[in-house]
C-alpha cells in the first residue's frame, strides 16, 4: 500500500514506515490543492501537519484512500465530516507534543511577566532599559488554565512549582478530577476575573471560536496576561487588540494566529504583545514523537486493521 507524506515531518517517521513490509511511502511536500487531489487517487494512507488542508475535494479525488494521520494534535486543516462520509479514518498523535507545548505555554508567560523579549531587544539597540522591563513574579499568583488536557495538565504541574496558584476550567471533565490535578475549578468568568495569568488549551471548534473577546477582556483584572499557544481563533485578535490599546489587560503572549501565516502586523508588532510564529510543537524531540507515533498508527491499520487515536468514526460499507 501506498502512503504520502505531504508535510514535512521527522525522518525516523518515514524510515519506520519504510520498513514496513507492504508499504511503499511518498515524500511530496509544498503540493497545491490542485497537485494533492491529481496524485491522491493513488495513496491508501495520508500524512499530514498543519500545513496541507485535506479538503472535501481531496477525499472526493481519493479513491483508495483509507486513513490520514496528523502527525500533530489539532485536526482543524482536515475535513472530518467529508472524511467520515467517504470512509476514512482520521487519526492525530496528541500524545507526543504535550510536553513542548505546554513548555511553550510557560515559556511565553515567563517572557511576558519579565519582559524578556523587550529587555533583549533594547540591549542590543544599546539602550539599558533596566526600569522600563520591571517585571513580576509568578509566585503567588493567580493562573487560570481553560482546558485540561494533556497540555492543559502538563502546565498546571509546571506552574505549581514556579508557587503558582492554579485554576482551571473545562467543562468535559468534573470538579473532583480537576480538584484531583491540584488544581482549583472555577466557573469559566470566574476564572476570567480572578487570574493573573490565563493560558488556552482547548481545540478550536464553534463553541470555542472566539471564546476570549469583548466581553471577556472586559471583566479581567487590568494587569493580567494572556496566552494563546493552542490555535489561532480562540481568541478574537481585534478585540483583543483594542484591550491592549484601551489597557483592559496588561499583555499577551501569542504563538497561533487565525491567519497563519500572516497574522495582523498591528497585533504581533504591539508593545505589549510578545509574539512567536505557531512554535509550540516545534522541539526535535516533539516532532520525532509526532512522527513515528502517526506512523505506527498508520501501519496498524492498513496492514493489521488495528486503530488508534481515531478523531472519527467512518461510513464503511
Amino acid at each position: 500500500m501506498k502512503v504520502l507524506v505531504s508535510d514535512s515531518m521527522a525522518e525516523e517517521g518515514v524510515a519506520q514506515l519504510r520498513a514496513e513490509p507492504g508499504i511503499e511511502v511518498d515524500v511530496k511536500t509544498n503540493l497545491s490543492p490542485e497537485e494533492l487531489a491529481a496524485v491522491i487517487p493513488a495513496y491508501s494512507g495520508l500524512i499530514v501537519r498543519s500545513a496541507t488542508k485535506v479538503t472535501a475535494e481531496i477525499f472526493e479525488a481519493a479513491d483508495k484512500l483509507k486513513i490520514v494521520g496528523r502527525a500533530g494534535t489539532g485536526v482543524d486543516n482536515i475535513d472530518l465530516d467529508a472524511a467520515t462520509r467517504h470512509g476514512v479514518l482520521v487519526v492525530n498523535a496528541p500524545g507526543g507534543n504535550s510536553v513542548s507545548a505546554a513548555e511553550m505555554a510557560l515559556g511565553l508567560i515567563l517572557a511576558c511577566a519579565r519582559n524578556i523579549p523587550r529587555g533583549d531587544r533594547k540591549l542590543k539597540q544599546g539602550v539599558w532599559a533596566k526600569k522600563e522591563c520591571k517585571g513580576r513574579e509568578l509566585s503567588g499568583k493567580t493562573l487560570g488554565i481553560i482546558g485540561l488536557g494533556r497540555i492543559g495538565r502538563e502546565v498546571a504541574v509546571r506552574a505549581k512549582a514556579f508557587g503558582m496558584r492554579v485554576v482551571g476550567y473545562d467543562p468535559l471533565i468534573d470538579a473532583a478530577a480537576i480538584a484531583g490535578m491540584g488544581v482549583e475549578a472555577l466557573d469559566f468568568d470566574e476564572l476570567i476575573k480572578s487570574s493573573h495569568f490565563i493560558t488556552l488549551h482547548v481545540p478550536r471548534t464553534e463553541k470555542t471560536t472566539n471564546m476570549i473577546s469583548s466581553a471577556q477582556f472586559s471583566m479581567m483584572r487590568d494587569d493580567a496576561i494572556l496566552v494563546n499557544a493552542a490555535r489561532g481563533g480562540l481568541v478574537d485578535e481585534q478585540a483583543l487588540l483594542a484591550a491592549l490599546n484601551d489597557g483592559q489587560l496588561a499583555g499577551a503572549g501569542l504563538d497561533v494566529y487565525l491567519g497563519e501565516p500572516n497574522p495582523p502586523q498591528e497585533l504581533v508588532a504591539h508593545e505589549k504583545v510578545v509574539a512567536t510564529p505557531h512554535l509550540g510543537a516545534s522541539t526535535y524531540e516533539a516532532q520525532v514523537k509526532v512522527a513515528t507515533f502517526v506512523a505506527g498508527y498508520i501501519a496498524d491499520y492498513l496492514l493489521r486493521g488495528v486503530v488508534q487515536s481515531a478523531v472519527n468514526k467512518p461510513n464503511v460499507e
